[in-house]
């Protein structure tokens, strides 16, 4: 599978207090995804994460766009309520799973 992943990631860290996110990307990526937001190319990141944790339940603690085989995926780690941690590879048209993958194994 070809991957390119887009120059951009977003860091998610639980706190006590909610969830910070702080936004580690170059202009040009932010601007990119804005560009396949608006298109309707990519769903909203409020949208995947709703999805992701329906999925797999827990706290997100990164998440990336990319771009693989001509299709863009947001790509999810989360860790569990038994402190696992999980990869979720979801549609970042549809929100559809992709691949859910244990990274503990």
């Amino acid at each position: 599978m070809k991957k390119h992943l887009i120059p951009f990631t977003f860091l998610y860290l639980a706190l006590a207090s909610g969830l910070w996110i702080p936004f580690t990307y170059a202009n040009e990526s932010a601007a990119m995804a804005r560009v396949l937001l608006k298109a309707g190319d990519i769903l909203p990141l409020e949208t995947i994460l709703q999805k992701a944790k329906q999925i797999k339940p827990g706290q997100v603690i990164e998440v990336e766009l990319e771009k693989e085989d001509g299709l863009y995926v947001y790509e999810l780690e989360i860790v569990d309520y038994s402190g696992e941690v999980w990869e979720l590879e979801l549609d970042a048209k549809t929100g559809e799973l992709v691949e859910l993958e244990n990274e503990d194994d």
